[in-house]
């Protein structure tokens, strides 16, 4: 069996860039991402690079070392990223974070590399292409803090529907902004019983899915699997 066969795809996934962390005696400014992402992606049969923000202008080359790449859930995309002003209840801005995601997306996109993004990472893609997003949205977070369950549905034809064709999934689920315009040439693939668009795809030939939920939170490899199934080792 040859190396290309048996040698697991690289991964990566972007990350969090925080101000201040602690752990042990340490209390220091921090790139960090949550445990679940990489042991998704290992346990879907692939190894994870992180992906901490970095100079947009470097996302052609990281991701040209790549097999696949997860855009990660984590703060309120900035508005100004879709022409939209800010209202009461969206969080503050990451824009160094937006500005580099937003690269690795295009980058991701240009170059046919598997993309998958994870809550704001569907949001980001979403504005990448030119969507918008609903910025305050009740009733898919059970409390501050605390990651709830609902059912997706998908929609037949479309990736995510192969990948989880049950009529309603649970999904864990923890976000209060959404999909609103989809962007160019993307297609809603999965809804919550109250219409929120929960998925969205790029049509084939690429391998372009957003989830709206936080596949790292629960136990359904189905997502991370396909995403690692279509990432091909490129030498």
């Amino acid at each position: 069996m040859s190396s290309e066969t048996t040698r697991r795809p690289l991964i990566g996934v972007s990350t969090y860039l925080e101000a201040k962390a602690s752990w042990g005696v340490w209390e220091l400014p921090a790139a960090l991402l949550p445990a679940g992402y990489p042991r998704l992606v290992q346990a879907a049969g692939g190894l994870t690079a992180m992906l901490p923000p970095d100079d947009p202008s470097y996302a052609d080359e990281v991701v040209a070392r790549l097999d696949g790449v997860v855009i990660a859930g984590g703060p309120d995309v900035d508005p100004s990223c879709y022409g939209s002003e800010r209202e009461e209840r969206t969080g503050p801005p990451a824009r160094e974070r937006d500005a580099w995601e937003l690269a690795l997306i295009g980058a991701a996109l240009a170059s046919g590399t598997p993309l998958l993004g994870i809550c704001r990472g569907m949001q980001l893609l979403n504005v990448a292409l030119g969507g918008t997003l609903v910025q305050h949205l009740e009733g898919h977070v059970e409390a501050v803090g605390v990651f709830g369950t609902h059912g997706v549905k998908p929609v037949p034809g479309t990736l995510y529907e192969s990948i989880a064709p049950d009529a309603s999934t649970a999904v864990p689920t923890y976000h209060h902004q959404a999909v609103d315009r989809l962007g160019k040439d993307l297609i809603a693939s999965a809804h919550a019983e109250d219409g929120t668009v929960e998925a969205v795809e790029l049509p084939s030939p690429n391998w372009v899915l957003g989830v709206q939920w936080h596949p790292e939170m629960g136990e359904d490899l189905r997502v991370m699997t396909a995403l690692v199934g279509a990432a091909r080792p490129r030498g």
